[in-house]
């Protein structure tokens, strides 16, 4: 297969998704254990319910079928991202300015490869963001090419 699983997947499941005028956030394809897992994340700006995971599944399974893309058995998934909703395309970024984020770098930004604070910018070039250090704030910046990946954090006071 020249494309990659997730890839195929995405192409598939896009307009169905958008039809039910929800939106797709992610696409995973992993093995835990023996089983392979495809799993499907949806959202939408008033949430998701099992009503719509399920009727996204039961149009996706068609298709899948249909197509027959994935050459291993695998169990489909289709679910809610969660609070920690991973943030992958450039809407995403820009819909969490302002709310704390957890981003991890492909290399040392200094001395570190983890970061959580309020997202306060977004651009193709880099992000800024405002983290808290004991009791002081300090504002730094990551160049987006090294974002190895990024998600909203949920934080107890």
């Amino acid at each position: 297969m020249s494309k990659k699983v997730t890839e195929v997947v995405t192409e598939l499941a896009q307009p169905i998704i958008e039809q039910l005028g929800l939106e797709l956030v992610d696409v995973e394809y992993v093995k835990e254990g023996k089983d392979w897992f495809l799993r499907v994340f949806i959202d939408s700006e008033s949430g998701i319910d099992l009503e719509q995971c399920a009727a996204v599944s039961e149009k996706l399974s068609e298709i899948l079928d249909e197509k027959d893309p994935i050459e291993n058995l695998y169990f489909l998934d289709v679910s809610s991202p969660g609070a920690e909703r991973p943030l992958k395309k450039e809407q995403d970024f820009i819909k969490a300015i302002g709310k704390q984020v957890f981003i991890k770098t492909y290399e040392p930004i200094l001395d570190e490869k983890k970061f959580e604070g309020k997202l306060l910018a977004y651009s193709s070039e880099e992000v800024q963001l405002e983290l808290t250090i004991k009791t002081r704030k300090k504002i730094i910046s990551i160049p987006t090419p090294k974002i190895a990946s990024a998600r909203l954090a949920v934080t107890f006071f």
